[in-house]
């Protein structure tokens, strides 16, 4: 039932020769990678506008030398990430440029933060989506949670599936998104050309009283939301197909085309039809509404920004697993996230990322607003550690033609550390959690990476002198009585060794002759121990009776317990059964020197 139930919602196993098949064209990767900085086009102004508002309505004229300047920094990081791409086509970015240049801890923080970025990623795009939803249909608004849960859930399932089938299933309402809002934009300003709505915003470049350089850097430093999202094809060049590293730095320089044309008309047109933020209306809401009224085209503009909101969670759900499986290789993640599913992907790294997500949206009650200074925090730290390390790179090497891309990343590393110390200074109050989770995720990594160094130590043998030791085998069966299952576990048992001991437990004398006469009777070339039992206890006298035979086999015989155990019809009469077998594996399970094995036997009824 459970297999046919996966089989339903995930698809068939696909054969390992089919991996290259998998791989993604431009097209589909910029629906899959671009997903979440084109999605950040919903409410990367509004975050602007959220702050310039604290003074007052005047003070949105600013909105647009700050969008100019969030421009200019995705310029940067656009031409930053392109000579990343080329340097590391193995993928990997921020955490591998942080490692290989800058050295380890470096690297780990680059990695850790770029794993609780992908996780912020996925709870403010479900979070976001859902604020457009309910701004179409307020009576959804105390359910908001559990939409942007279920929509986790859907996204994950649809990753499990692969990332060809979910490409191509989410590359159509991307375009869409893309078409949309391309339409809204010049339909916003055909509007204001022809006089249909008039110019409401305030007067460009009149001073403001009460605004200040600490307000202006920190609406530039939320807008600056808009550019998470930026890093993630450098991440998965591994998805894509051959030529990877071309395919890929195409595919970035289209998104950064795309992101800042969609991005500077949403600015531009909020600024002349005079939009404010309002918590219950998003931004792109409001300009939909005010350029075509809450018509059809209004629904469809919220229906593909909701869509695109709720899908830019699927950058995440394609750079996260590739981050982890790196992490895994370097051993400072577990092995599982090493392991690919039935579908190809990285199975374990969608789920947790689902997991973990989801618990996300429920802490903050899916409010978009506290979660984005966390997520946009994230993604800075390692943005500036990848420009630093690209530098040392450059400075190191010295190739032909170094100095311009030395440069490029010089203002890169520069701009990005700046926009995160003014998160740190501005936000301070929203963010500083990120000082506590993130020394803790580091710490894990160095735990696990100790754990598999000394396991890795303990395990390792010398090929040429150590030789595997030869023991003989006492095997010791519990039984209860004289049954099929007893008689089987026996000669399985004979089968291995010839020295082979049966152990009853008895609670009374009754009980004890009873047994040793039918024993007697049966005789199946195996002796019959007898315990007695006065406190009615059957771990003691069975562990002690182990002690016993483990103290004069130690340097002989390996000791074996051999547990029968019923493999019941259906599954709910497991609860009728195997009681006492696992309470006696639980019990000898710490034991160093004995062995514990497990004879299933196959009820038919």
């Amino acid at each position: 039932m459970v297999e046919k139930l996966k089989r339903l919602l995930i698809g068939r196993p696909m054969k390992s020769t089919a991996l290259a098949e998998e791989k993604l064209t431009k097209l589909k990767a910029l629906a899959v990678l671009s997903s979440d900085a084109l999605s950040s086009v919903a409410y990367g102004t509004e975050q602007i506008l959220i702050v310039l508002m604290t003074v007052g309505f005047a003070a949105l004229w600013y909105s647009i030398p700050i969008s100019i300047a969030v421009l200019g920094l995705l310029l940067i990081l656009i031409l930053s990430y392109r000579q990343t791409i080329y340097t590391y086509p193995s993928g990997g970015g921020a955490y591998i440029v942080a490692k290989e240049n800058l050295g380890l801890p470096f690297g780990l923080v680059a990695g850790g933060s770029l794993l609780v970025d992908y996780i912020l990623t996925v709870a403010v795009s479900a979070s976001a989506g859902t604020d457009a939803i309910t701004s179409a249909f307020p009576a959804l608004h105390d359910h908001r949670v559990l939409v942007a849960v279920l929509i986790i859930a859907l996204l994950t399932l649809l990753n499990l599936r692969g990332v060809t089938e979910s490409a191509s299933i989410l590359a159509i309402p991307v375009y869409l998104f893309v078409i949309a809002i391309i339409f809204l934009i010049i339909s916003g300003l055909y509007q204001l050309a022809t006089g249909a709505v008039p110019i409401s915003g305030p007067r460009y470049g009149v001073p403001v009283g009460g605004i200040s350089l600490f307000l202006l850097l920190k609406a530039f430093s939320s807008g600056c939301s808009a550019l998470t999202g930026v890093e993630a094809v450098s991440n998965a060049i591994p998805n894509f197909k051959a030529p990877a590293e071309k395919n890929a730095a195409k595919t970035l320089m289209l998104m950064g085309g795309i992101l800042g044309a969609l991005f500077i008309g949403i600015s531009l047109l909020a600024y002349w039809y005079g939009i404010s933020p309002n918590p219950k209306e998003t931004v792109v809401s409001q300009l939909a509404a005010s350029t075509f009224g809450r018509g059809i085209i209004y629904y469809l503009i919220q229906a593909v920004t909701a869509a695109i909101l709720f899908l830019a969670a699927n950058t995440a759900f394609s750079a996260f697993p590739l981050l982890a499986f790196m992490l895994a290789k370097d051993k400072f993640m577990p092995r599982m996230f090493m392991v690919r599913g039935d579908r190809l992907g990285f199975s374990n790294g969608i789920i947790v990322l689902g997991v973990f997500s989801a618990l996300l949206i429920v802490i903050f009650n899916g409010d978009t607003e506290n979660l984005i200074p966390l997520y946009a925090v994230g993604v800075f730290i390692p943005f500036t550690l990848s420009q630093g390390g690209m530098m040392k790179r450059w400075v190191s090497n010295r190739p032909a033609g170094w100095l311009l891309p030395f440069l490029v990343n010089t203002v890169g590393m520069l701009t990005t550390l700046s926009i995160a110390l003014i998160f740190i200074i501005t936000k301070f109050s929203q963010i500083w959690i990120v000082f506590l989770f993130l020394p803790l995720v580091i710490f894990i990594f160095q735990k696990i990476n100790q754990h598999y160094q000394d396991i890795a130590d303990e395990l390792r043998i010398d090929i040429y002198r150590e030789k595997p030791e030869i023991k003989g085998s006492i095997v010791v069966i519990p039984v209860a009585g004289i049954t099929r299952v007893v008689s089987s576990s026996i000669g399985y048992a004979k089968s291995l060794t010839d020295n082979v001991v049966a152990v009853y437990i008895g609670f009374d004398e009754e009980s004890i002759e009873r047994m040793e006469s039918r024993w007697e009777e049966w005789n199946p070339g195996v002796r019959l121990i007898v315990l007695r039992s006065r406190y009615r206890s059957i771990i003691k006298p069975l562990v002690k009776f182990i002690d016993t035979v483990e103290w004069k086999a130690a340097e002989t015989d390996h000791v074996t317990v051999l547990i029968p155990q019923f493999i019941t019809k259906k599954w709910w009469h497991n609860i009728l059964h195997n009681q006492t077998s696992l309470l006696i594996r639980a019990y000898l399970f710490k034991r160093r020197d004995v062995r514990i094995a497990t004879f299933p036997y196959h009820l038919q009824k």
